[in-house]
């Protein structure tokens, strides 16, 4: 059955978790290809396009052998395409410990609730504010964790007044990271603890070991 269910893949790797709060454990990533949105701090644009057909029992099969338990699900924006539904739950129901990267754009009431959500609240400077969809913040629970992707001052106030207006941080773990060439690591960290902020600082692992974008 999973092997007429197809995907569009820009690749299957292995690496370190760059981010979110599994930081630095040996991870499968799979990213899928095709995103409606264009952040203008994008660094996976490579995967707007091209890639290739694999069946789910296929991706299922590369995932194994890898030795870890950990996959993320990531692109693009993976929910771009419908069958990335039943590979996470076919990979939850293997045992993996799965999450899932999405911009937020995007509907996420079906995704499984065994799956990590790592969701975006795009901020003003990505240059797609407008296509945030709050509805999804009902969606999530404990274990999920919503991101900012701050590059601004503005994007910084920004979402200081988006977690007080839905009470983020009594809900969910919230990721604050810098656009590097836009906000210094320093700057982000100082103004989160000069504001005393309940949030989770992070920053690109991945990018300081190997200076690329794998590991996201």
């Amino acid at each position: 059955m999973n092997d007429q269910k197809r995907l569009r893949i820009t690749e299957i790797f292995y690496s370190l978790q760059g981010e979110s709060n599994t930081v630095g454990l040996p991870t499968v990533f799979i990213r899928l290809t095709g995103c409606p949105l264009r952040c203008v701090y994008c660094d996976t644009d490579y995967a707007f396009t091209g890639g290739q057909k694999m069946s789910l029992d296929a991706i299922i099969d590369k995932v194994k052998t890898y030795n870890t338990n950990y996959v993320t699900v990531t692109g693009g924006e993976p929910l771009s395409q419908t069958n990335v539904l039943p590979l996470m739950v076919q990979l939850a129901d293997d045992g993996y410990q799965v999450s899932l990267e999405t911009s937020g754009a995007l509907d996420i009431s079906g995704v499984d609730k065994r799956i990590i959500k790592v969701m975006d609240l795009k901020t003003p400077s990505s240059g797609e504010l407008s296509r945030n969809q709050y509805q999804n913040i009902n969606y999530l629970s404990a274990q999920d964790q919503i991101k900012f992707v701050i590059g601004t001052d503005a994007d910084y106030e920004w979402s200081k007044k988006i977690l007080v207006e839905y009470k983020l941080t009594a809900r969910y773990q919230i990721l604050f990271s810098n656009v590097a060439d836009q906000m210094s690591s320093t700057a982000l960290a100082d103004k989160i603890l000069h504001d005393q902020l309940p949030v989770r600082f992070q920053i690109q692992l991945h990018k300081y070991l190997w200076a690329d974008a794998q590991g996201k």
